[in-house]
């Protein structure tokens, strides 16, 4: 039995809502924003694969995947183009809008590069103590520096630039581990694997990274897994860091309260793109010694690199001694981050050590040995 309600509902059919927001002006931007993107990767070459210096009859083979000579100078320039494109896609970044980062510096450096190639403002929001010779990068590609005294206050105060700017808070800790393609499309993971193809080890038994955002390390260990590899995945961390602590405890909320005195890596919260189940394994390394095998490496292959690169090249040469010591063959790859000449006033000045209380003799007398005999380093 029909009803008036009924019969008047047959008679005048709901509307159908439509709300077209179309816009041909933003779209032709947005095309050729990618396309400008897309093209910095496509003239870009890859980056080279140096082997450490170790004596042959080992049977282990050291590897250090050499991300300073991106146009930006560092293992950041394929994040950020990542993240750009993520933005992009997603429709968060806007034509005159500005992009804003929470950054120590290197991520900062490559996404003002990006932001700078589509036209857009970029604000980098960074601690203080922030090296010159970083804040100068980022001003050279056309970014401004906005500096913070507490690096914890980074997040919030990007993110209150943003709301009053109305523009894009690029949020690298949370989006790092899903704007980057795992799967493949020359990630970094996957060209390790293709420069390795004619070593004498070409599958690594280990593959060293550090964490900063812990996009990275997660990147490598999803491939790792995705290509059914035996590879194992080995983050090592700084002192003034929580994420060796959260990943030891299985504890997301633990923190610390100061910053990290390597930049670049070492965060005083476990930021949510660092995914702790992917990986095997976890050091914690002194400060002192990564600056002591930074020192290193440059009488090693003739190049001055981060401190960063010398916490994940530490970690590594323990993994070598210990394969050395079990009489196991094979190879180990970490990764040169990028140049030693951003931080010439910091790992490379005595007086910089001197004032953070940092002693580096002991640790550069366990690698002499270390490079001499093979013994594993404390």
């Amino acid at each position: 039995m029909t009803t008036p309600q009924h019969e008047q509902a047959a008679a005048c059919p709901l509307p159908t809502a439509d709300v077209d927001r179309s816009d041909p002006g933003y779209r032709e931007w947005l095309k050729e924003a990618v396309r400008k993107v897309q093209a910095d990767a496509n003239r870009s070459a890859d980056t080279h694969l140096l082997q450490f210096p170790l004596p042959e009859e080992w049977g282990v083979d050291l590897y250090l995947k050499d991300e300073s000579t991106h146009p930006t100078g560092s293992l950041k320039h394929r994040l950020a183009r990542s993240l750009f494109l993520y933005g992009l896609c997603n429709g968060w970044i806007r034509p005159s809008r500005p992009v804003i980062e929470a950054s120590s510096g290197s991520t900062a450096v490559s996404e003002a590069y990006f932001a700078q190639l589509i036209g857009v403002p970029f604000i980098a929001v960074m601690p203080r103590t922030t090296s010159p010779e970083k804040c100068r990068l980022i001003e050279f590609h056309g970014g401004r520096c906005h500096f913070v005294d507490d690096p914890r206050t980074m997040y919030e105060e990007s993110a209150r630039l943003a709301a009053e700017t109305g523009g894009h808070y690029m949020d690298q800790f949370t989006y790092a581990e899903r704007a980057t393609d795992w799967r493949g499309n020359n990630n970094i993971a996957e060209s390790i694997y293709q420069q390795m193809r004619r070593e004498r080890h070409p599958e690594p038994a280990w593959v060293v990274a550090t964490a900063g955002t812990g996009g990275t390390s997660a990147t490598i260990a999803r491939y790792v897994h995705y290509m059914q590899y035996d590879t194992r995945v080995c983050v090592a961390d700084p002192e003034n860091s929580c994420f060796f602590d959260g990943w030891r405890l299985g504890d997301p909320a633990v923190h610390c309260d100061s910053g990290s005195r390597i930049e670049g890596i070492g965060r005083p919260r476990m930021e949510p793109s660092f995914l702790p189940g992917a990986i095997d394994r976890m050091m914690k390394v002194p400060d002192a010694a990564s600056v002591a095998t930074v020192r290193m490496l440059e009488g090693a292959i003739g190049r001055r690199a981060g401190g960063s690169t010398g916490t994940g090249l530490w970690s590594a040469l323990r993994i070598v001694a210990e394969m050395r010591a079990e009489g196991r063959t094979g190879s180990v790859v970490t990764l040169l981050c990028d140049p030693g000449d951003r931080y010439l006033d910091k790992y490379y000045s005595d007086t910089w050590l001197a004032e953070q209380g940092l002693d580096i003799t002991p640790y550069a007398r366990t690698l002499d040995a270390f490079l001499a005999t093979g013994r594993r380093p404390a």
